[in-house]
């Protein structure tokens, strides 16, 4: 995505405005990466050195604080403008205070989510205006400053195609607005080029007319305008000359006068085609503006003055009318808004039912039963119903404290806030009430309070015009902004809600309330303005935020929704709210009562102690086996989470000081969620259904022969927790390669109570041998360690219980009691290690199977796909499914998983056309990479994604699902070039699940063989191992080798013949082997 680079990002703000609130509002947008992929070097909230400066005044200020900073930079001791040659700048002004934030329009929250965002937050207009700004209206703009005016909404087409080349002077942006919308606005007199004419304010519908389009409508005056580098370095420069110096800071240090100047009225228009300079100096209020404008005339003239209109681009001004602020509030922005609107924006609700269309919720937690009609909004409140919001309401700022005033007053048509004032170094909460139709300035003598005439609330409270105003206020002064209607302390009693709610229904408390009112020191809007304590406004938003965030984390671990809780976590931590994130994850660790729920929980800490760590401190995957921990594992192993949960977070506590503590804290925490993980996928044991069988005689060989396994789509779907949290489908082949079943093994009893363990493995050409004998249990001890030699086959004896571990009786003890003697097992695979083809689950299938026949037991295709689920958790190399449905059924399926436990596997043989079977062999190659891949890193990745369902992952496990079954009717159907297409897509989402699962020779390679496939895949996770092509011509063997041969950077690659096996493996009892050593398959069947 394109983005302006800026060089310096100014806010300005009025004079006593709380400059560092703001300061630390934009470093926080900084670090949760809302200022684009390169956030600008220099963030600057800056102050206006008078209280009515003027936009025009302000952005002089900040230009010069810019230009001063970026000078400092540079390493010079004087301000220079050569440094704005090629800097970009952004100068976004707050402007005047706002009557429905206290935190002015610039910080009015948006009913918006951006779940794209790396940290979750509440959206701003300033970070609405920011994003358009960044990554729409100016992006392709050369160096200069850009000014943008917050108090308006703004939405811009994605490619606003504004014309940059050979640009000149200043520019300004419009949006086209109907004529009647004009009437109260700026809207801009162009001529056919584009170069502005002439500025009108409120003009008469003749001026507006001319203004107007072939379409009819007018470009409207949106508070955007961008200044080159040369236009800017010239009104730098002015900020020498008296009196324009009295705008800046510096000017204020001299002891100049102030002066207020207009962006678009003073400094703008001087660029004007259509004025003369004589117009322009006398437009000027008094002599010290004319003299200013003068000056700019002088300074600006020379530059042209041109106008960029956007189509489909909308402006909707922030007046100080209630109604219009609702309606901008529950209407949905137009298309071309990058925010997409919704009712309930980061708030927890526990009735959403009883909101009705059309409202807007925005920053609350509403407990209970909260009923909000149509056309109202509420922003900022933790409420607690029974509560009744009818239709026109605002209601802000409101706490939990309120609720009981609240219950059984009707509101409709109010505008109820709650305020953070500081009166000197008293911190107080003061409530305001107004109505929607209210106008705050027209006179009282024509004007409404509660929407009713002033007359008739005086009649109907007892209030009277001299509680309000001052005798000597003349009457044109007495209005709503200037009326001392709300108190804000009293003498004797603490104040609250109900102080201004009576005024809604007085009849029912008149006397009693109107004489607490009375004596009650009151204040008027207008005199609580410079009051509001915008960091403590910020501040409790913030907290609110993370309150209803906790409730966040409730709801979507509980209820098993696919959300991301991986944004809201990078957010605690920027913010300093981890701790209490933390907490709300241990409690639903260990409230739960379920090992699903709760390993995600623990995942989820072991993402907020990553964030933590920000990005120092090492790699999340590494060892967790730490002593120190042990305590909080073998709880959790035994079944206590609750307990082991709660030692974890004891043990947590000592391991927070540093980045690479806390790094290895997190890979601890996910070796706490893998023992859950562990024991929720054990629960498909109950699938495991053994049977009894003839006890093969002492010395004969129970031997098992198995194909490989093809994955044509879904993989990665049938992987745990994915499997059973969202539910899983994988198209799997079995398939000999070169003509043999390559995976095998042979169990026999034999007279010593011994375990003999042999294991060939390699490729086809060379065999390696390991070879283990255990005569004790504790030479079983490290079955659980995947790399341990023989691990897998000790995993087998315990797993089919031929071995009780752990148990008080010796191995000796068991093996003769039981079976009167020990076994010999021998395994091979003729496919290299990670070969991608499923090689160690079905190692461990065969050999389950042949364990339980040379035991006198049988089981059952699905019991061992279920059995070898269980031995690789306890293993604990953590597998899914597939593997095994490959290789243990036979031919091409479809297996499925439902999401739910207990996890059961389900599988559908798929039937195809009569001959296809054939015509699949002769177009089917498999290649080897001779890359060998890691994949024990990856699937912790993908765990690890899932776990935080990182949208990109939830999204690729549906589609992973889909085309697993589109993948299964193509082979229905025959039909070559779509299975061709489904494992191209197949490998993109491979891709999307394990990024670095493509070596860049595997790319060369794919690349030489497109023109000549239908489609391609690495075989299992990828990273190395085989390819597997589906031909365009049949047996392509020899030919493709020519082309790869061809291919520099390959490396040492082989192709392989391949072909659907249709019988499967069976268990075959063989006669005694007289060689001991002899290679599997020279026996002969009995």
């Amino acid at each position: 995505m394109m983005a302006a680079e800026w060089s310096v990002l100014l806010l300005t703000c009025q004079r006593g405005g709380c400059v560092s609130a703001f300061q630390r509002e934009l470093e926080a947008r900084r670090l949760r990466g809302g200022l684009g992929p390169r956030p600008p070097p220099l963030l600057l909230a800056v102050e206006d050195p008078w209280a009515r400066l003027g936009s025009g005044g302000a952005t002089l200020n900040a230009l010069l604080v810019a230009a001063e900073h970026l000078s400092a930079r540079a390493g010079c001791t004087v301000v220079t403008s050569d440094v704005l040659r090629e800097a970009r700048i952004l100068i976004l002004h707050m402007g005047r205070d706002f009557s429905f934030d206290d935190c002015g329009r610039a910080f009015t929250c948006l009913p918006a989510e951006e779940p794209g965002a790396p940290a979750e937050a509440l959206v701003c207009n300033l970070d609405s205006l920011l994003g358009t700004m960044t990554h729409r209206l100016c992006v392709g703009s050369p160096p200069g400053v850009w000014v943008c005016s917050t108090d308006m909404l703004l939405t811009v087409p994605s490619v606003p195609g504004i014309d940059w080349d050979g640009f000149q002077g200043v520019r300004v942006i419009a949006v086209p607005g109907s004529q009647a919308y004009a009437r109260n606005h700026g809207v801009y007199l162009a001529d056919e080029q584009g170069l502005v004419r002439d500025i009108i304010y409120k003009g008469t519908e003749a001026q507006i007319q001319q203004c107007a389009g072939p379409d009819g409508t007018v470009p409207l005056v949106c508070g955007v305008v961008f200044f080159s580098s040369d236009a800017a370095e010239q009104l730098l420069a002015t900020h020498v000359i008296p009196p324009l110096d009295a705008c800046t800071y510096m000017g204020l240090d001299s002891g100049a006068p102030p002066i207020q100047l207009s962006l678009f009225f003073d400094i703008v228009l001087s660029m004007a085609g259509g004025m003369t300079k004589e117009d322009f100096v006398k437009g000027g209020g008094d002599a010290s503006v004319r003299s200013a404008r003068s000056m700019l005339w002088t300074a600006l003239r020379a530059f042209p003055l041109s106008m960029a209109c956007i189509p489909d681009a909308s402006y909707d001004y922030m007046t100080t009318s209630a109604s219009d602020h609702i309606r901008s509030l529950t209407l949905l922005p137009g298309s071309a808004s990058h925010l997409r609107f919704c009712k309930t924006a980061h708030s927890h609700v526990d009735q959403p039912c009883l909101l009705e269309d059309g409202s807007s919720v925005t920053n609350c937690l509403l407990e209970g039963a909260v009923r909000l009609a149509a056309g109202s909004v509420i922003q900022h409140c933790h409420l607690q119903g029974p509560l009744e919001i009818g239709p026109g309401c605002l209601l802000s700022g409101l706490t939990t404290g309120s609720s009981l005033a609240l219950q059984g007053c009707p509101l409709h048509d109010v505008v109820l806030q709650g305020h953070h004032i500081r009166l000197r170094d008293l911190p107080c909460r003061v409530f305001t009430l107004t109505g929607r139709l209210d106008d705050w300035q027209s006179p009282a003598e024509e004007a409404t309070y509660l929407n009713v005439p002033w007359a008739e609330f005086f009649h109907r409270t007892g209030i009277r015009e001299g509680d309000l105003w001052d005798a000597e206020t003349p009457r044109r002064s007495r209005c709503l902004l200037s009326a001392r209607l709300f108190p804000v302390l009293h003498a004797c009693e603490a104040l609250g809600l109900e102080d201004v709610l009576w005024l809604l229904d007085p009849a029912a408390v008149a006397g009693e309330r109107l004489a607490r009112w009375r004596a009650a020191w009151r204040m008027s809007w207008q005199e609580l303005l410079p009051c509001l304590d915008k960091a403590a406004e910020l501040g409790a938003r913030q907290a609110l935020f993370f309150l209803q965030g906790q409730h966040k984390v409730r709801r979507v671990l509980l209820g098993r929704q696919d959300s991301s809780l991986l944004p809201l976590a990078r957010s605690a931590v920027h913010e300093g709210y981890h701790e209490a994130v933390l907490g709300t994850l241990d409690e639903v660790a260990s409230t739960a009562g379920d090992a699903g729920i709760a390993a995600r929980a623990l995942a989820c800490i072991a993402d907020v102690l990553g964030c933590m760590a920000r990005g120092e401190g090492g790699l999340r995957s590494g060892p967790a086996a730490n002593r120190e921990w042990a305590l909080a594992f073998r709880r959790l192993e035994s079944g206590d989470i609750a307990g082991g949960v709660r030692e974890l977070a004891a043990e947590r506590q000592k391991w927070m000081s540093s980045p690479a503590l806390l790094v290895r804290a997190a890979r601890h925490y996910e070796g706490a969620e893998q023992i859950l993980l562990r024991q929720a996928v054990m629960s498909s044991c109950q699938f495991v259904t053994i049977g009894q069988a003839e006890l093969p005689p002492l010395g004969h060989w129970v031997q098992v022969a198995c194909p490989a396994r093809l994955d044509l789509s879904g993989g990665w779907s049938d992987t745990p927790p994915i499997t059973y949290e969202h539910g899983g489908a994988v198209v799997d082949v079995a398939v000999l390669v070169d003509g043999c079943r390559p995976i095998g093994a042979r169990v026999r009893r034999i007279s010593e109570p011994e375990l003999r363990l042999v294991s060939l493995g390699g490729m086809l050409q060379s065999e390696v041998a390991v070879e283990l004998v255990c005569r004790e249990l504790e030479h079983l001890r490290d079955y659980c360690q995947p790399h341990a030699p023989g691990a897998l086959l000790k995993a087998a004896f315990i797993c089919t219980q031929v071995v009780q571990f752990p148990s008080q009786k010796p191995l000796r003890a068991q093996l003769m009691e039981s079976f009167g003697g020990g076994f010999e097992v021998h395994t091979w695979s003729k496919l290299p290690h990670g070969s991608g083809l499923g090689t160690s689950s079905i190692l461990a299938g065969a050999v389950m199977a042949s364990l339980y026949r040379a035991t006198g037991k049988a089981a059952s295709t699905e019991s061992l796909i279920h059995a070898v689920l269980h031995l690789e958790q306890r293993l604990t190399t953590g597998g899914g499914w597939q593997d095994q449905v490959g290789g243990l059924v036979p031919g091409i399926k479809i297996g499925r998983s439902k999401a739910q436990l207990p996890l059961r596997v389900e599988v559908e043989k798929i039937p195809v056309p009569d001959g296809f079977t054939q015509t699949l062999n002769n177009h089917l190659l498999l290649v080897y990479t001779g890359k060998t891949r890691l994949a024990r890193n990856l699937l912790q990745d993908v765990v690890r994604n899932w776990y935080a369902r990182l949208p990109s992952a939830v999204q690729n496990t549906d589609a992973l699902v889909s085309n697993a079954e589109e993948c299964a009717q193509a082979l229905r159907q025959g039909n070559l070039p779509l299975i061709g297409k489904c494992l191209d897509r197949y490998w993109q989402q491979k891709k999307c699940m394990a990024p670095g699962c493509e070596p860049l020779a595997v790319r060369h390679m794919m690349d030489a063989l497109r023109p000549y496939v239908y489609g391609q895949c690495l075989a299992g996770a990828g990273g190395g191992g085989f390819l597997y092509i589906l031909t365009k011509g049949p047996r392509q063997k020899e030919a493709l080798h020519q082309i790869l041969a061809k291919t520099e950077g390959l490396g040492n690659f082989s192709i392989h013949s391949i072909e659907v096996d249709t019988g499967g493996f069976a268990v075959e009892v063989v006669g005694c082997d007289p060689k001991d050593g002899a290679h599997p398959g020279e026996d002969v069947a009995v």
